[in-house]
């Protein structure tokens, strides 16, 4: 595995004690969940307590545009952690848990576009094969028209979202564990379980939360790969990006987060059959999304 390149995301990461690391995990956590109850209560006193209590609903559910651009931005609070847990704790500029900015930007371009034309040529084959023939059963979930008028501040809320969660799982983590464990396993590994359980959600998905945790967890691995191999979180940035444009904007299950979906795929995420028949094709297309990124930037 050739990982050299993370050397530009370890470097920076100097003061890597365990306890440093421990109480820089534990503020993140803390700055998260502050940041966030924050923004909540600035919404209690400048809305309607109707108005404040639908919004919360909305958010929860997520079947409105308005609740999920709030949800998708207040995951920013994950982002803004981060980088202040790197500036207090371990002294380290907030940009360098991006790697290099021009760097991390032309990575991201090349990998977002060839992700694009991978998930194109997908969707052309896997609509002509099993489970894949319920696509003629998808259901309109918005109008082409109001959907495209959306487009760019869905794609921003996206950016927020994923953003945030590559900041603080590979920029953040990755890279502090890297600088201290040697072992590629510890710095691959535990960041992605943690990613996973993140994921661990049985209100929502039911008896397959256990699988949507392991998607989650081997999903991360392809993202910590990616950002090692590279040096920058642009080619992971672009890999979470595209996978949540397609399955949140795009193409949405059944259930919750389906208020930016342009359609609603007859995939009912509780039904354990059913998600077990599509979770081989999804984790397909991550693995061939993880190998076109590596070709396009040949490492």
């Amino acid at each position: 595995m050739q990982y050299d390149p993370f050397r530009l995301m370890t470097d920076p990461a100097r003061r890597t004690s365990l306890p440093r690391l421990a109480m820089g995990l534990g503020l993140a956590v803390a700055l998260t969940v502050g940041i966030g109850q924050g923004l909540l209560a600035l919404a209690e006193q400048v809305l309607s307590a109707q108005t404040h209590a639908a919004l919360i609903g909305q958010m929860r559910r997520g079947d409105t545009a308005l609740g999920m651009y709030a949800l998708l931005f207040s995951t920013g609070a994950m982002g803004v952690a981060a980088l202040i847990t790197a500036r207090l704790v371990h002294g380290r500029r907030g940009r360098s848990l991006l790697g290099p900015l021009p760097l991390a930007l032309r990575q991201f371009g090349r990998a977002a576009l060839a992700l694009l034309l991978v998930q194109a040529l997908l969707t052309g084959l896997l609509m002509l094969w099993p489970p894949w023939p319920m696509a003629a059963q998808m259901l309109p979930a918005m109008a082409p028209g109001r959907w495209a008028l959306l487009l760019p501040l869905t794609l921003l809320a996206l950016l927020v979202q994923t953003g945030s969660e590559e900041l603080l799982f590979r920029g953040y983590l990755q890279s502090q564990l890297a600088a201290r464990f040697s072992r590629p396993w510890v710095w691959l590994l535990l960041p992605s379980a943690l990613f996973g359980l993140g994921h661990w959600a049985p209100g929502i998905y039911g008896g397959n939360a256990g699988l949507v945790t392991l998607w989650a967890v081997l999903f991360g691995l392809a993202a910590a790969d990616l950002t090692a191999r590279t040096g920058t979180l642009g080619p992971a940035l672009a890999l979470h990006l595209m996978n949540n444009l397609a399955a949140i904007a795009v193409a949405a299950p059944n259930g919750p987060m389906t208020g930016l979906a342009l359609y609603i795929l007859p995939i009912d995420m509780e039904d354990e059959a059913m998600l077990r028949a599509f979770m081989p094709v999804d984790l397909l297309g991550i693995g061939v999304g993880w190998l076109a990124v590596r070709l396009a930037l040949r490492v």
